[in-house]
C-alpha cells in the first residue's frame, strides 16, 4: 500500500502547485486590471496601452512558470499516467469554492497539455467540459464587494440615485459639472422611459467595476421595469480642462454590442469572480457568444477554450463541409470556412508571390502586433491555434487541394489517435468572425443598379464607412499597407472591420511622400517609376488608381475622404502622434454625445471620422455583431 499512498502524495502535490500557479496568475491579472483605475484618474494613457499590452502575456508567462516549476520539483512528465489521473480529481477537490474554477481549469488544461506528450495525451487527463459550476459564486469574506449594485429610484429621486451610482465608484477626479451630467442621463433615461409606468420592480443594477478602455471608463449595467431589461452604458471621459465628464448614455443590446466588439481592444476591469460578471453581461447581449465576453474582459485563453468547445459541439450537430471561403484569393492567406458557422478559418501559405516580400515569423508577427494593440473598432480580433484536428470527411476536396498546393507543411492528413477516423491536422490556423468582404459588398450594389436609391445608400455608407475606418487606423497608429477593398469587411451594424494584417505598419514607421513632379516629358509619359522608393515609403496618392475605379464609389469617396489621396494628411497625424498624441476614438456616434446634443456648434478636433448614425445595413443578418 505504501507505493500508492505515495503516489498520491505526489499527485496532490502536483495538484497543488497547478494550483498555486494559477492563483498567481489571476492575482497579477487582476492587480494589473484593477491599477487601470489609477492610470485613468492621471491620465496616464501610454502607461493604459502598455498594460493593454503586457497583460495579453500574462498567460503564457504564467503557464510556462508553472510547467517548468512541475517538472524541476516533481518530474511531471515522466509520471505514470495513474498518476496524471489523481492529478486531475485532486485538483477538482481544489475547485470546491474557488472563485475563478472556469479560469483554473482552463489553466491546468494548458500546462498539462504543455508537460504531457502529444502520444500520451488523453481526453481523461483535461477538462473536456466544467467540472464544477460557476452559477451563483459569491465572496462570502464581509470585505467582498458584490457583483453588482441594485439602486430602486423614483420618478422624484432618479437624479440623486443617478448621482450616488456614479459617486459609488470612487473616482480621485472631479468632475467638470456632475449635476449637469446627470441631468443629461436622466433625459435620456425619461425619453425612453417617456409613456411607461415604473413597475413595483423598477430598478437599475450596474456592475461594481468601471470598465477601462484607451480613454475612456464606461459604467455598465442595466434598467429593469416589469419584465423589461435595457442595458446601458455611461462613458465617462477626461474633457479638455483635465476634469471628468458623462459622455453619453448608451442603450439597448445593439449598442452594447458595438462596445464590446470583437473588433475592439480588451477591457481592463477589477473582477473578483468573472463568470458572474459574464452572466450578467449575457443577459444584456443574449447574441453575444460567452466566449467573445470573456475575450472582451481580457480573459482571452477562456475565451478561446469557450470558443473551441462551441465549434465541437457545431461540427456535431451540423453535417456541411469546410469550402474555400468566397471572394478574391489572397496572396499570403489562404482562407475557408464552414457556411454554417459564423468564423473563418485563415492558414498562413508555404509560398508567396515575389511582391510580397515576407515570412511566415513575420506575419504572425504582425498578427500579434493587432492582438495587444488598441484595435479602435477597425480591426477584427483573431483566436491561433495549433494542431487543431477536423473530420476527414467534412472538408471538400477542392479545400484539401487547395490546401496540398499552397501550405503543404501545415497539412497533415492521418489517424493519429488510432481510433479509425481520418482527421486532417492543421498545424498553425488563425480563426476569426466572418464578415461580408466589402468588394463583394459593393459589387452586390453595383449589381443592383447604382441609380436605384436603396443601392446607391448602400454604396455611399460602404464608402463613407471604409474611410472612416482607415481614418480611425491612423487615430490608433496604423497604417494598413494593402487597402483594396477586399481586405474590409461589413459586420451586421454596417461598421467596416479591417481584416489582412500581413502588410501593416505603425504609421510612425512609414515615411509618407508626395509623388515627384516629373523631371520631363518622358519621366511624364513613361509607365515606369521615375523616383526613388525606401522600403518605408508611402505615396497617398497613388491609392486613387486601385481604389476608384468606379465612378459612384469615387464620387462620394471625394466627397468624403479626398484627404486620405494627400501626404499632408497622414504627415500631420503622423507628427501628433511621434508627439505623444492619443486620439479619443469612440465605441457609438458623435450624435450620441452630449456635448454635441447640447451645444451642436462645440468643437470636434479630436477625432477623424464624423458619420451620422447608422442602420443595420442590409443583407447582414444573422452574421457578426
Amino acid at each position: 500500500m505504501f507505493p500508492q499512498r505515495l503516489d498520491s502524495s505526489i499527485a496532490y502535490d502536483i495538484a497543488k502547485a497547478m494550483m498555486d500557479g494559477f492563483n498567481r496568475h489571476y492575482q497579477l491579472f487582476r492587480t494589473e486590471s484593477a491599477r487601470a483605475k489609477h492610470r485613468f484618474e492621471t491620465a496616464d494613457w501610454h502607461g493604459q496601452q502598455r498594460a493593454q499590452r503586457e497583460r495579453i502575456e500574462f498567460y503564457d508567462l504564467r503557464v510556462r512558470e508553472a510547467s517548468t516549476r512541475l517538472e524541476r520539483e516533481f518530474k511531471a512528465g515522466e509520471q505514470p499516467m495513474d498518476v496524471w489521473q489523481q492529478v486531475k480529481l485532486h485538483y477538482i477537490g481544489l475547485l470546491v469554492n474557488h472563485h475563478q474554477p472556469e479560469l483554473a481549469e482552463t489553466f491546468f488544461n494548458s500546462v498539462t497539455t504543455k508537460i504531457l506528450h502529444r502520444s500520451y495525451f488523453q481526453n481523461d487527463f483535461i477538462f473536456v467540459r466544467p467540472a464544477v459550476s460557476t452559477e451563483y459564486i459569491e465572496n462570502e469574506e464581509p470585505t467582498a464587494q458584490p457583483t453588482y449594485r441594485a439602486y430602486y429610484p423614483t420618478r422624484d429621486n432618479m437624479r440623486d440615485v443617478l448621482l450616488q451610482l456614479v459617486r459609488d465608484f470612487d473616482l480621485r477626479l472631479p468632475f467638470d459639472d456632475l449635476e449637469r451630467d446627470a441631468g443629461y442621463v436622466l433625459e435620456a433615461i425619461s425619453e425612453r422611459f417617456a409613456d411607461v409606468k415604473l413597475r413595483a420592480n423598477f430598478q437599475i443594477q450596474v456592475l461594481t467595476s468601471l470598465f477601462f478602455r484607451n480613454k475612456g471608463a464606461y459604467v455598465v449595467g442595466k434598467i429593469i421595469n416589469g419584465f423589461n431589461e435595457v442595458p446601458f452604458a455611461l462613458p465617462v471621459l477626461h474633457n479638455k480642462s483635465g476634469k471628468l465628464v458623462i459622455d453619453a448614455a448608451l442603450f439597448g443590446e445593439d449598442d452594447l454590442l458595438i462596445l464590446f466588439s470583437f473588433a475592439r481592444a480588451y477591457f481592463m476591469v477589477d473582477m473578483g469572480i468573472p463568470s458572474a460578471y459574464v452572466q450578467f453581461l449575457r443577459s444584456m447581449m443574449p447574441h453575444m457568444p460567452r466566449a467573445e465576453i470573456y475575450n472582451a474582459l481580457g480573459l482571452a485563453k477562456q475565451g478561446k477554450t469557450l470558443f473551441y468547445r462551441d465549434f465541437l459541439y457545431h461540427l456535431r450537430h451540423s453535417t456541411d463541409k469546410f469550402r474555400i471561403a468566397p471572394g478574391i484569393k489572397g496572396m499570403v492567406m489562404l482562407v475557408f470556412d464552414l457556411p454554417s458557422f459564423p468564423y473563418v478559418f485563415k492558414v498562413i501559405k508555404d509560398y508567396y508571390p515575389p511582391q510580397k516580400d515576407t515570412t511566415r515569423e513575420q506575419i504572425k508577427g504582425k498578427y500579434l502586433l493587432v492582438k495587444q494593440h488598441d484595435r479602435v473598432g477597425r480591426m477584427a480580433d483573431t483566436q491561433e491555434y495549433s494542431e487543431v484536428a477536423f473530420p476527414r470527411d467534412r472538408f471538400d476536396d477542392e479545400l484539401i487541394a487547395e490546401i496540398e498546393k499552397f501550405a503543404p507543411s501545415q497539412l497533415e492528413i492521418s489517424d493519429r489517435d488510432g481510433d479509425g477516423q481520418t482527421e486532417v491536422i492543421i498545424k498553425h490556423v488563425y480563426i476569426e468572425r466572418r464578415m461580408i468582404p466589402l468588394n463583394i459588398y459593393l459589387q452586390e450594389a453595383f449589381d443592383a443598379g447604382v441609380t436605384e436609391p436603396a443601392a446607391k445608400d448602400q454604396i455611399e455608407r460602404a464608402v463613407v464607412e471604409y474611410g472612416n475606418a482607415i481614418k480611425d487606423l491612423v487615430a490608433a497608429n496604423i497604417f494598413p499597407g494593402d487597402m483594396l477593398w477586399k481586405n474590409f469587411g461589413i459586420t451586421r451594424h454596417g461598421k467596416v472591420v479591417f481584416y489582412d494584417y500581413d502588410e501593416i505598419e505603425y504609421i510612425t514607421d512609414c515615411n509618407f511622400r508626395k509623388v515627384p513632379a516629373p523631371r520631363n516629358e518622358e519621366d511624364e509619359m513613361s509607365g515606369e517609376v521615375w523616383y526613388s522608393v525606401g522600403p518605408k515609403d508611402v505615396f497617398p496618392e497613388t491609392f486613387e488608381p486601385f481604389l476608384l475605379g468606379n465612378d459612384a464609389v469615387r464620387e462620394v469617396f471625394m466627397k468624403h475622404h479626398a484627404n486620405l489621396l494627400d501626404a499632408d494628411f497622414w504627415q500631420k497625424h503622423q507628427a501628433r502622434i511621434q508627439a505623444g498624441h492619443v486620439h479619443d476614438v469612440f465605441p457609438y456616434e458623435r450624435e450620441k454625445r452630449f456635448i454635441v446634443l447640447h451645444s451642436p456648434g462645440a468643437p470636434h478636433d479630436e477625432v477623424l471620422t464624423q458619420l451620422p448614425p447608422e442602420p443595420a445595413l442590409t443583407g447582414l443578418s444573422g452574421l457578426t455583431p
